[in-house]
């Protein structure tokens, strides 16, 4: 027993002081790149932001998403609803246009999918399969001009034209096609308006976890959307945080949807920037594996350098799959403050709450508590600091579903 519990005791120091890292990144000045990262190979891609408009959901024939690239304050507005307007949008009337924007707790949730028609841009047609475009958009520029489009026809690729306001009318059309079977690795293709031609704008889906950029996101207060800096997940990742000097409790959220779980609020500014270290992240791959990470510096605008200290702890959590239902695991394991993390995904919503019981080694419950039953991925702090050293077992019930664990409190 002494022996497996200093091997224990030193996989857990060893972990602490060796695989905690920190990773430093740059958007550059003016967050003029966005940041593509992996972390199981700790390697940052890198594309220029402004390089595209316009981006098409392609690894899905059955599901659309058009999205704009707000990152470089591109805005979307619907100003007609049926294709013969297309010849007469008159950019006098703004002031009746109706502003979209792109989701940020969804990748596919694109500003040009708010549009008024049932597809978003357009109306299926039963006859061929196609979504045929009935809505005319105008995109407007961060330098005032403006660019009108409808994305006339979708089936395995969208097909749309647009034109160029010069400041007293209308160039001529421009019409492309941006197939799905383009980029077969990518979650989306990319075009650029400006430039007339398609372009690669991010790495293959499992070549990044989170993209660091600019994106709008509701503010509120005061209540407004604004364009923000921060990081948008991958969907084949699920994120968990937890502010972890607090009480604060996180279990009544589900993180596995939500791309903005990271987010911009890991940082303020109050004349200067200001980070919030006590909040960490746990990012888990498929096959149980998962970071912790938390940022420690942000540059801003000025040079869009931001730094993060990453630690693999899946060893740590021991996070294993109990059933189809339920995956769990707990760190540290000896705890030396008797602080203990509870980390754990479950899809069981058969019960209420989920309950935590610690017991010693007589078989006396020594403490209780209980969490939401929410589907998720969750992480709990356990403050045992008051029992004595020594051994004890750690029991998770979810449902009909009980695991087990042993725990080491030196």
């Amino acid at each position: 027993m002494k022996k497996i519990l200093l091997t224990a005791f030193a996989i857990a120091t060893t972990l602490c002081t060796i695989a905690q890292q920190t990773i430093d990144v740059s958007m550059g000045a003016g967050y003029t790149s966005e940041v593509y990262y992996k972390l199981d190979t700790q390697t940052a891609i890198t594309f220029q932001a402004d390089s595209w408009d316009v981006a098409f959901l392609r690894n899905d024939d059955f599901n659309l998403s058009v999205r704009v690239n707000d990152g470089i304050d591109i805005k979307v507005f619907e100003v007609a609803d049926t294709p013969e307007q297309y010849g007469s949008v008159d950019v006098s009337n703004q002031n009746n246009w109706v502003e979209l924007v792109n989701g940020n707790t969804n990748w596919e949730d694109g500003a040009f999918m708010q549009g008024s028609a049932t597809f978003g841009f357009g109306e299926y047609n039963p006859a061929t399969n196609h979504v045929e475009g009935t809505i005319i958009y105008v995109l407007q520029y961060d330098d005032g001009s403006y660019r009108k489009m409808i994305i006339e026809d979708y089936f395995g690729a969208y097909t749309f034209k647009y034109a160029t306001w010069d400041g007293s009318t209308w160039s001529s059309d421009t019409t492309a096609t941006v197939a799905n079977t383009s980029n077969p690795d990518n979650r989306y293709n990319y075009y650029s308006l400006q430039n007339n031609q398609e372009v690669v704008a991010e790495p293959s889906e499992d070549n990044w976890d989170f993209v660091f950029r600019k994106y709008t996101s509701f503010i509120n207060p005061p209540g407004q959307n604004y364009v923000v800096s921060g990081a948008l997940h991958n969907p084949n990742v699920t994120v968990a945080q937890n502010q972890e000097t607090s009480d604060a409790d996180p279990n009544g959220l589900d993180y596995l949807e939500e791309i903005n779980t990271i987010g911009y609020d890991w940082k303020s500014f109050t004349g200067t920037w200001n980070i919030d270290s006590d909040q960490k992240y746990y990012v888990k791959y498929d096959n149980n594996t998962v970071y912790r990470m938390y940022f420690t510096d942000f540059g801003g605008s000025a040079s869009g350098d931001l730094s993060f200290v990453l630690q693999d702890v899946t060893d740590l959590l021991s996070f294993e799959s109990v059933s189809e239902n339920l995956s769990f695991g707990m760190y540290p394991n000896p705890s030396l403050d008797g602080t203990v993390t509870i980390v754990y995904e479950n899809k069981n919503t058969a019960a209420a709450t989920n309950t935590i019981r610690v017991y010693a080694v007589n078989g006396a419950q020594v403490y209780k508590t209980t969490t939401l039953n929410n589907n998720g991925f969750f992480n709990q702090q356990l403050d045992l600091s008051f029992l004595d050293s020594g051994m004890y077992i750690l029991q998770f019930d979810s449902g009909d579903t009980t695991i087990s664990k042993k725990l080491i409190l030196n």
